[in-house]
């Protein structure tokens, strides 16, 4: 731990020098991806180390840059079971490091390599997320036919729209990547992107990811549309098969086609983020029938800081109702981020309908945001699942109510590139914990410093 620590000074001071070379002029603007991050240097006669590190010019029209980030996480629950006589850690330590490199040729070819370190100290069960000792988070290349058209094969971490589905799950310590085909089309007002996936298993060791694992793997098109610059929707197919997958009702193979409509924007101050998914398939010698909506309205309010607002989201997720019948009703949320309410990662998009007020604001640098939820079953005869859709809880009783939520987020960006998080998370376990017996109240705190260049 000791040498950790020492780690994570001198990141935190390497950063810091950085940040002082690269006030002024220059433009830096961090991507979540990074092979996304908008970079502007003007020409000088003394640039710096930083400047010459980050970008290298090869003539007028190509370029090789380099970047990344560190971040160090402490993470800690009480009760993380719902239950005081369950053993458990108090307290461990992530810590991820990633470095990419990007090569672009005269505005044609595209070449991102980016590793990645993630590492895990005090915690005694690991979870497939934890760890990932040296690994390519991503390799890829593309290629652009024209400024509309381009082609993309390798590995990449992938979200589309607002993550819902589609996400490179950035709360755990190591990200999905998907080892994948792309084609895409782009133009001011449209998107369209298809591809072939096929996710990447994580190794704990050095280079010892599993790729091209066949047993799960997903297609599918997605058509981004902006109808007005305030206006938009998102209309796709994901066809997901997945081998011996678990849910309440069972284990079998589980092949299904999700079609989904998303429609978002702002009208007036309000802003909305809308969502329908309806899934059809075979689980084994059942047929699938399952669905989403989800809404989320937004609306600014004059309260404490110069950006408040207030917001509303809620979701119906649907779940199995018979073990008997010829038809499953379990929702499959496919790739979701791994904290899907909050990074303390209890409950996931399946068989759940809940409501979820929040507050947001920003003071200067400071942004606090403060959220409650209240989870239910969607049906008594299905069970609870995880993030990464396992089931957690399965049904044992015929009571509905899982429990209360309620979160906090205080986040400073001290500059561009170094930023700090603090978040907590209460649960209060409702009826059907109880009847489980787990009665106990959960505690989650997660400290966030990440440092990117």
């Amino acid at each position: 731990m000791k040498n950790w620590l020492q780690i994570t000074l001198f990141f935190f001071f390497w950063i810091f020098q950085i940040n002082a070379q690269a006030e002024g002029e220059n433009q830096f603007d961090f991507g979540l991806l990074r092979q996304n991050d908008g970079i502007s240097i003007p020409s000088e006669t003394n640039p710096g180390f930083y400047k010459n590190l980050k970008q290298l010019n090869l003539g007028n029209q190509s370029s090789l840059s380099f970047g990344g980030s560190y971040r160090f996480q402490s993470e800690a629950f009480i009760n993380e079971q719902f239950s005081s006589e369950v053993d458990q850690d108090d307290i461990w330590f992530l810590n991820r490091f990633q470095f990419h490199s990007h090569l672009r040729v005269a505005d044609k070819f595209e070449f991102f390599a980016e590793l990645n370190s993630s590492l895990i100290a005090s915690k005694a069960n690991l979870a497939p997320v934890d760890r990932d000792e040296l690994s390519f988070n991503q390799l890829f290349v593309r290629y652009h036919f024209s400024p509309n058209w381009n082609v993309l094969v390798g590995r990449q971490n992938m979200r589309l729209g607002s993550g819902r589905l589609m996400d490179i799950r950035e709360g755990p310590n190591v990200r999905l990547s998907f080892d994948m085909a792309q084609i895409q089309y782009q133009n001011d007002k449209t998107e369209i992107t298809g591809f072939y996936a096929v996710p990447v298993i994580v190794g704990e060791g050095v280079f010892d990811n599993n790729a091209l694992d066949f047993q799960e793997s997903v297609g599918g098109v997605y058509w981004t549309q902006h109808w007005r610059p305030n206006s938009g929707t998102d209309i796709y197919a994901l066809y997901k098969e997945e081998e011996a997958k678990t849910w309440d009702s069972g284990t079998a193979d589980d092949n299904r086609l999700s079609l989904g409509l998303r429609h978002f924007g702002k009208w007036k101050k309000l802003t909305y983020n809308n969502e329908f998914v309806f899934q059809t398939g075979s689980f084994g010698d059942q047929d699938i029938r399952a669905w989403t909506v989800s809404f989320n309205i937004e609306h600014p309010v004059p309260i404490l800081g110069e950006k408040s607002a207030i917001g509303l989201k809620t979701e119906a997720i649907s779940g199995d109702t018979s073990d008997t019948d010829d038809s499953l009703n379990t929702f499959d949320g496919l790739y979701p981020r791994g904290a899907y309410f909050g990074r303390v990662a209890r409950i996931g998009p399946s068989n759940l309908i809940d409501i979820h007020p929040y507050f947001d604001t920003s003071i200067g640098r400071f942004n606090f945001e403060f959220d409650y939820v209240a989870f239910w079953r969607f049906s008594r005869q299905d069970g609870v699942y995880g993030p990464p859709l396992n089931l957690q809880y399965p049904s044992i009783n015929q009571e509905r109510f899982i429990g209360h939520q309620i979160g906090t987020i205080t986040a400073f960006e001290l500059n561009k590139f170094i930023s700090l998080e603090l978040e907590t998370n209460l649960i209060f376990p409702g009826s059907f914990l109880k009847e489980s017996g787990l009665d106990d109240t959960l505690f989650h705190t997660v400290f966030t410093a990440e440092f990117k260049f």
